[in-house]
């Protein structure tokens, strides 16, 4: 994981761990079969910290949840960043879940890679899994890490964002690995210019 990523605040906390600052981990999983991302985050269940450091803005994002069980669990209300794949700039809830998950290591590697479980997982994250198993599209997992006391923006810009793959989900816990687009086996350019594509005019 490149460390030039994380923001000087991040640096800052997991340099002198203070333990007035905690550093949580979200997930956010996408597919056009999905009505809305699944978005998880390491920790457990509190709304009153995160109205407190928001007010109406995380009020909203709570009220938006439609799963009167998934409101009850909201581990964090964070705004996203402003070129997200979803929700672009909004404040967006995290449900509170455990999991695990082994990010790339701090160097370039060719393409990196997250090993991730989520423990516990609900019906309605199993079933959606289920859904998009049988689709051509990908999932998309971004990675983003929040500090407890910063919630307007992730702390690693651009966040991670890979592709899942041997995704397996049980009514327990879902287990997979997602990497990073490889780029270096794409061609270039991506556009290829043939006579049938772009006939060029004759005289």
């Amino acid at each position: 994981m490149p460390d030039s990523a994380l923001s000087e605040a991040i640096k800052e906390a997991y340099a002198s761990a203070p333990a007035s600052v905690v550093t949580l981990h979200t997930l956010e999983l996408r597919h056009p079969d999905f009505t809305t991302p699944i978005r998880v985050v390491l920790n457990h269940p509190d709304t009153a910290t995160w109205l407190a450091l928001g007010g109406a803005e995380v009020q909203a994002a709570i009220d938006a949840m439609e799963d009167d069980d998934e409101r009850t669990a909201i581990g964090l209300v964070a705004r996203l960043e402003d070129d997200a794949p979803a929700n672009p700039g909004e404040m967006v809830a995290f449900i509170g879940m455990a999991f695990s998950l082994d990010l790339p290591p701090v160097e370039n590697v060719s393409v990196p890679e997250i090993t991730m479980t989520i423990d516990n997982v609900s019906r309605k994250i199993t079933d959606a899994l289920e859904e998009a198993s049988t689709s051509q599209q990908k999932i998309e997992v971004t990675y983003r890490p929040f500090l407890s006391t910063h919630i307007d923006a992730p702390d690693m810009v651009p966040p991670l964002t890979m592709t899942l793959a041997n995704a397996k989900a049980d009514p327990y816990q879902v287990t997979g690995s997602a990497r990073m687009l490889d780029i270096g086996n794409k061609k270039f350019p991506l556009e290829v210019y043939t006579r049938k594509r772009f006939p060029g005019q004759t005289a």
